[in-house]
């Protein structure tokens, strides 16, 4: 069975094919970079980290482009409220970013342009939308895109122009034609810093927020792209100006297959720093160990909404731990992934089907069992390759088993050579009273011919 993708734009499951043989093209949209990132970004990261993994393990050569807005309202706030530079607070943010998505095994895109590195190829587009008739200067010196002017606006939203309204984002100005209508060039106000104007033909001024990823798009990746990726709530107003933008100017279609994951909820209600109910993943990682968290986000459909909450993050902690524990009962064999054995074939049914972990997942659970029964050291290699098409189970097994908040290693070790001599002098009272008290501290012992090993519990 072939590769199949929910494609945002036709709403039903289509087969994919890219348009170079062999080679897949992704845009995602990235972060804007003036605060921590928080627990619906790296639902976005981990979510396209998978869908390029798979296409890798799949075979596909990748190009994959994920963009940083460093230059837009809430970060030129900010700073100025630090009283550091721009760059020094983009700087900062990026840094962090890096080391979250490191930590959650999100490998690095191909290339993650920053917008403030492409305000010329901005202009440019500008420039060609002005000359076709679908951009126009307002009084006030902003550059605005005629929404109107755009025969098929709204086809990804799937709205019409009457019930469409401005984004967030777009604020509606007197010298705006159309209430509609989005800026394309932001014209400088006397109070902003100078580290956020450019000189162009339109005067001093900066990018708005919807031009950076079309210019930077068709800048990386060409004309026409196989997937442009993102949240769900990016697929309006940003992708659909997007669409206007870069189809305007070139009158190609932007991408092929639009792909968006499903918002992140806390209580069954979405998390959004607007309603002040969302964890950064830093405040989550105090708590939890980064790949649970991974797990946590990798074990829901992209598409699907991910419920959080402390009580969800246990179970899947105690979940992958299921995983780990037969991969630390068996020594797993290096392998290369034959797709005809039965679980590896399964698995790549469920991720050639919209990339559906939830069933990958439960087929990793399948072949941890049949490890635990065979003791086969093949296939614990199996189930750690197959992890890993996931970004899972790459680990030392016992460290995995062992990590947890608040456990002293050297005490435990030493607590456990105590139990060996009080076992050794046969005071098997002591030795019971040191593994029950090391189990209510969350340590599990495991006796074995060689030893004793242990284990956090949760």
């Amino acid at each position: 069975m072939s590769l199949r993708i929910y494609n945002t734009m036709s709403r039903v499951l289509e087969p994919f094919t890219p348009l170079q043989s062999g080679h897949v093209r992704m845009y995602v949209c990235g972060m804007t970079v003036y605060d921590l990132c928080h627990l619906g970004h790296a639902r976005a990261m981990v979510a396209f980290d998978v869908v390029q993994r798979w296409f890798r393990s799949s075979g596909y050569q990748v190009t994959y482009v994920r963009n940083v807005t460093d230059i837009d309202d809430k970060i030129i706030k900010r700073a100025l409220e630090n009283g550091e530079t721009i760059r020094a607070l983009t700087d900062r943010m990026v840094a962090a970013l890096h080391q979250d998505a490191d930590a959650l095994g999100i490998e690095r895109p191909t290339h993650e342009p920053r917008a403030t590195d492409h305000v010329p190829a901005m202009l440019k587009l500008i420039g060609q939308l002005q000359d076709k008739g679908l951009a126009y200067q307002s009084g006030d010196g902003d550059v605005n895109f005629a929404v109107r002017k755009f025969i098929g606006y709204g086809k990804l939203s799937g709205k019409s122009l009457d019930e469409l309204r401005a984004g967030e984002r777009v604020a509606v100005v007197d010298g705006k034609t159309d209430p509609l209508d989005f800026v394309l060039w932001k014209s400088a106000k006397p109070t902003e810093p100078l580290d956020a104007k450019w000189d162009s033909v339109y005067g001093t001024g900066r990018p708005g927020w919807h031009i950076e990823c079309s210019a930077m798009c068709g800048e990386l990746l060409g004309q026409t792209v196989d997937i442009h990726g993102g949240g769900a709530d990016l697929q309006f107003p940003h992708h659909e100006n997007e669409i206007a933008q870069s189809e305007g100017a070139t009158g190609q279609p932007l991408a092929r297959f639009w792909m968006h994951n499903g918002f992140v909820t806390r209580d069954n209600e979405k998390m959004s720093k607007s309603l002040g109910n969302f964890f950064t993943i830093r405040e989550i990682l105090a708590r939890f160990d980064a790949e649970t968290l991974r797990f946590f986000i990798v074990r829901a459909h992209y598409r699907s909404a991910l419920n959080y909450s402390d009580v969800h993050l246990e179970d899947a902690r105690q979940s992958l731990k299921r995983l780990y524990t037969a991969l630390d009962a068996v020594t797993p064999e290096p392998v290369v992934i034959d797709w005809a054995n039965p679980f590896a074939a399964r698995f790549k049914v469920a991720m050639d089907e919209d990339f559906g972990t939830p069933e990958a997942v439960s087929v990793l659970f399948e072949l941890a069992s049949e490890v635990n029964r065979t003791r086969s050291g093949a296939l614990a290699g199996l189930l750690k390759a197959l992890g890993g098409c996931l970004g899972l189970l790459q680990q030392d097994p016992l460290a995995f088993l062992q990590s947890g908040a608040g456990v002293n290693e050297a005490d435990v070790t030493q607590r456990i050579a105590e139990r060996a001599a009080a076992k050794a002098a046969k005071n098997f009272a002591e030795a019971d009273r040191i593994r029950q008290e090391l189990l209510a501290l969350g340590i599990v012992l495991k006796d074995a011919a060689n030893g004793t090993s242990w284990e956090v519990a949760k």
